[in-house]
């Protein structure tokens, strides 16, 4: 039985290859649009632009100074010394402070004219210069458990844990990972040096 045919209707036209260029284009451009809709979405869910206001984080922090922060982060990794996190502040949570970690969850922090303990431990602090130092002294305290002691790189001009206290890990919602506004401060947030304090 053969198929019925309409003798007005016309066979339809052979599909014409495009071109390799065009092909190639079309390509591009679908790949540069999955990638900047993946970008968007790590940027939403990941990661959030900020805009860091006072001086308490220089040298490593500048006034204005834009930055992103890893909101996810420790959700998968602990908070460690030297870590940059921003946390509400403490004594008004519609704030944020951006603070640098110095202190642990059950260790014992003092300050003695500026230079800081742990565990009775001298912390070396290669990222605070000397010129930021402070000759401000701390009582011996121990840090409850699940909260943190902050400090600015810029002791002597920065409203940190030696007047508001230890910070609460629930309060501690991202860390600095990158700067970059200004162009000449681009690049990583990473710890330029080590601490070199006991953790027992």
């Amino acid at each position: 039985m053969q198929d019925a045919l309409n003798p007005g209707t016309p066979n339809p036209p052979a599909q014409v290859p495009l071109p390799p260029l065009r092909r190639e284009l079309r390509s591009w451009t679908r790949d540069l649009a999955v990638s900047l809709g993946l970008a968007i979405v790590v940027m939403i869910f990941l990661y959030q632009p900020v805009k860091v206001e006072g001086t308490s984080m220089n040298p490593l922090l500048s006034d204005q100074e834009r930055i992103f922060i890893n909101k996810f982060i420790y959700r998968f990794e602990p908070i460690e010394r030297g870590d940059v996190v921003v946390f509400w502040y403490p004594l008004d949570r519609s704030k944020s402070f951006i603070k640098r970690v110095v202190g642990l969850p059950g260790e014992t922090v003092e300050i003695r004219m500026g230079r800081v303990y742990i565990n009775g431990e001298d912390l070396t602090d290669q990222f605070v210069p000397s010129t930021y130092l402070d000759g401000s002294n701390y009582t011996p305290r121990k840090i409850p458990d699940s909260e943190y002691f902050v400090m600015g790189d810029h002791r002597d001009s920065s409203n940190d844990s030696r007047v508001f206290g230890p910070v609460q890990r629930q309060f501690i919602y991202g860390k600095a990972v990158f700067a970059y506004w200004p162009v000449d401060h681009f690049g990583s947030l990473a710890p330029t040096s080590t601490v070199n304090a006991a953790s027992k």
